[in-house]
């Protein structure tokens, strides 16, 4: 199942793709063929097991087959084993910096060098034992691991009332409410509205070993009124008591935060807890679960989809680092504003006066598939100097760090070079004026920001993808206007959306049709 190409839903049955372990026998029924018969490994391999995949349309209901057998590859050059497992995956390189960079330089700055590790083994599973192997490490969407079970999310699974069997998958941000029955005289005995039920298991950091405690990261207590405090002191546990006839310190909501590494490994856990009390009438409170994955060294920036955009969300921009060696080797976020530090790319935002000087340094964010236009009111006097204006007006339509890349996915991360699409910045001028009229000069009245999107992926769940984004400024002239006269020049910033899909070809071809006109009782006795 790993193998399978065709596999595109998580969780979900794709159509045809007979080697999907998401789909049932039910599935399998209403299948026309095998987009993907066999399934092999490396096919670079002397000898290996293939699983061949089939349809049975003449049982009923029709049914899939399944058999494995043993393919021989017919090359002389082929592999006979792969008897260094080391060579099979990529390691990340290293990323230089102005601190290793010399060190790199003196490893791999000749004109030779070798990649051959200091103890070439072959032995790899003496060195490597199999809960040390990068297999035990955590894939997207496996169940997060404890030291007894694995890391519970309470959710709702038939009805609102939560169950507590309901795993957390790794790099799965979810969000959970469900209801818990409770009684205030029982309340110090329900394990699930005491902190220690959250933290008690240790998470494993690998799916084998290696155990990662969770910490308590924050304690809110909120009264009956819903006023909440926040605790300046985490060190000591609030387990649920009965004082007075309430229920106080019961959990009302689990805010977990895990922290891995690019190598799906988990290095540190936290949890935020919310805290109430519950009264004697109360025989059921609501309870809310959270979960979120960060990376480690990377700044957690909202996603706008995952992976492709959701129409209403930002659409995600960021800039190249002045100074890095290597300009295509890596991006960063953009952070630069506080109109924009959730890394967005944003235009024009109108004010109620309508003034372009007092509109600078107002921004809103370009929200994916809304075309988006505002602008403002620029007055301009004789004693209006040009050169300064034509910069201020440039800082109004561009803002202070206009990004120079697109995520072309809501979820793209800073470190995956191929996901972010560059702006393309074109300038559209009237005819330049003739040199001898130094009274006028060019200042920018407009800026057009064009995204071009696709549907990407497959055809059942299609992804929004951003593959070119233009942004084109447009200036006119501006002549010297005789003393005492005022004029007023419209500034204006538009975002376009156009969707550039292809539409899907049709599996099949059209029947023919017949112009005939059929005697008024051939359908009789059925209208």
């Amino acid at each position: 199942a790993g193998l399978c190409v065709c596999d595109l839903l998580v969780a979900q049955c794709d159509v045809n793709c007979c080697c999907d372990r998401d789909c049932s026998a039910e599935d399998f029924s209403l299948f026309t063929t095998c987009s993907v018969p066999v399934v092999t490994g490396d096919s670079q391999l002397c000898s290996q097991k293939a699983a061949v995949y089939s349809l049975d349309v003449e049982a009923n209901p029709p049914e899939r087959i399944f058999k494995l057998i043993d393919q021989v590859n017919p090359s002389i050059f082929c592999i006979h084993a792969t008897n260094y497992e080391q060579a099979l995956s990529l390691k990340s390189p290293e990323i230089p910096t102005p601190e290793n960079f010399d060190q790199l330089l003196d490893k791999f700055g000749g004109a030779t060098f070798s990649a051959e590790p200091e103890s070439w083994n072959l032995d790899t599973d003496a060195e490597n034992p199999p809960d040390a192997n990068e297999t035990s490490r955590y894939e997207f969407g496996v169940p997060v691991q404890t030291e007894d079970a694995f890391l519970r999310l309470p959710s709702p699974v038939v009805s609102s009332w939560c169950s507590d069997a309901n795993p957390a998958g790794f790099l799965v941000n979810q969000a959970t409410k469900c209801i818990r029955s409770v009684s205030v005289e029982k309340c110090d005995s329900i394990q699930a509205l005491s902190m220690l039920f959250y933290i008690n298991s240790s998470i494993l950091a690998v799916k084998s070993v290696f155990q990662v405690n969770i910490s308590v990261q924050s304690i809110v207590v909120q009264s009956l009124n819903g006023m909440r405090t926040l605790l300046s002191s985490t060190d000591v546990l609030r387990l649920p008591v009965v004082l007075d006839g309430l229920c106080i310190n019961a959990v009302l909501g689990v805010n977990y935060h895990i922290t891995h590494t690019d190598t799906g490994e988990i290095i540190e856990a936290a949890a935020a807890f919310v805290l109430g009390a519950i009264s004697k009438e109360t025989l059921s409170i609501e309870q809310s679960f959270e979960i979120s994955f960060t990376q480690e060294n990377t700044e957690p920036v909202p996603l706008s989809g995952n992976p492709g955009y959701v129409v209403g969300l930002p659409v995600r921009a960021g800039f190249q680092p002045q100074g890095y060696p290597f300009p295509a080797a890596f991006f960063f976020a953009a952070l630069a504003l506080s109109s924009n530090k959730h890394s967005q790319l944003t235009i024009l935002h109108s004010t109620s006066t309508q003034d372009c000087l007092a509109a600078q340094g107002a921004r809103a964010p370009v929200l994916f598939g809304y075309n988006m236009i505002s602008g403002c009111k620029l007055r301009i006097t004789a004693a209006t100097e040009c050169q300064p204006l034509a910069q201020t007006l440039l800082d109004v339509l561009k803002g202070q760090s206009f990004p120079e890349y697109v995520a072309s996915f809501g979820n793209s991360q800073a470190q995956d070079v191929l996901d972010w699409v560059p702006i393309t910045q074109l300038l559209i001028s009237e005819q330049m004026i003739s040199h001898t009229l130094q009274s006028s000069c060019q200042i920018p009245v407009s800026l057009g920001i064009e995204v071009k999107w696709t549907k990407y992926g497959s055809l059942v769940n299609p992804q929004a993808r951003i593959v070119n984004v233009t942004a084109t400024i447009t200036s006119t002239t501006l002549k010297q206007l005789p003393s005492g006269r005022e004029r007023i020049i419209p500034i204006t910033s538009s975002v376009v959306f156009t969707d550039i899909s292809s539409p899907a070809e049709p599996s099949y071809k059209a029947w023919p049709t017949i112009d005939i006109k059929l005697p008024f009782d051939f359908f009789y006795p059925f209208v």
